[in-house]
């Protein structure tokens, strides 16, 4: 056998590079849903909104993928996120929560991913989280009105009007459901927003040599 043969035969074929590539983001992937899932536990209590509406800093290892493997690996850790979650600590709501809060979670993962992964600049990244933020919010009013908390009341056996009664506890200002959203929901979101947006953009430029990116 000839020296070239040789050198030929140890040189990384391109299917060799795709595997490696593909199990490479499929480790970062599973490690990232870990990381969200252990900073599940650890919930921040809110002064204007009901002891169920709890701040996590999960979504921060979601958007860190979501900028570094792109939009579609961001879906899938939260996916795999609410998963392991509903997993680990089962439902009250048959599931409606949880799908709830993967399409709240999206709403703020998947504009900022786009805009970041079109123009991997700091500009964008800042336009990303902002819109993504703001679109949760418009996404997290929606969906707690007319989904999550009528299922959640219904799984605690009580009416709507029970929750905005919990909600009328810690802010006078909440009489309604109307009022439960405005002033405990979209400030929820929005505050979420903001300390994710802050996290991942202390830590992205740190830590984003470990992913592969273009």
């Amino acid at each position: 056998m000839s020296t070239k043969n040789v050198v030929m035969d140890k040189m990384p074929t391109p299917m060799n590079e795709a595997g490696k590539t593909k199990i490479r983001t499929m480790v970062q992937t599973a490690m990232l849903a870990g990381i969200a899932i252990l900073l599940m536990l650890f919930e921040i209590p809110l002064w204007f909104a009901p002891s169920f509406y709890e701040i996590d800093l999960s979504e921060v290892p979601v958007l860190i993928g979501a900028f570094a493997m792109g939009p579609a690996a961001g879906v899938i850790i939260e996916l795999l996120k609410i998963l392991l979650n509903f997993i680990v600590n089962g439902t009250v709501t048959a599931g409606v929560g949880e799908l709830g809060n993967f399409c709240i979670g999206c709403a703020y993962i998947l504009p900022a991913a786009v805009l970041y992964n079109r123009r991997k600049t700091r500009e964008t990244a800042v336009l990303g989280m902002v819109t993504g933020t703001i679109l949760m919010t418009i996404a997290g009013c929606i969906l707690n009105a007319y989904v999550l908390l009528p299922a959640y009341a219904a799984a605690f056996q009580m009416p709507i009007d029970g929750l905005v009664s919990m909600g009328s506890a810690v802010n006078p200002g909440i009489t309604s459901l109307t009022t439960f959203v405005l002033l405990a929901v979209a400030p929820f979101n929005l505050l979420k927003g903001l300390l994710v947006s802050l996290v991942t953009f202390l830590l992205y430029k740190k830590i984003k040599i470990l992913f592969k990116t273009n």
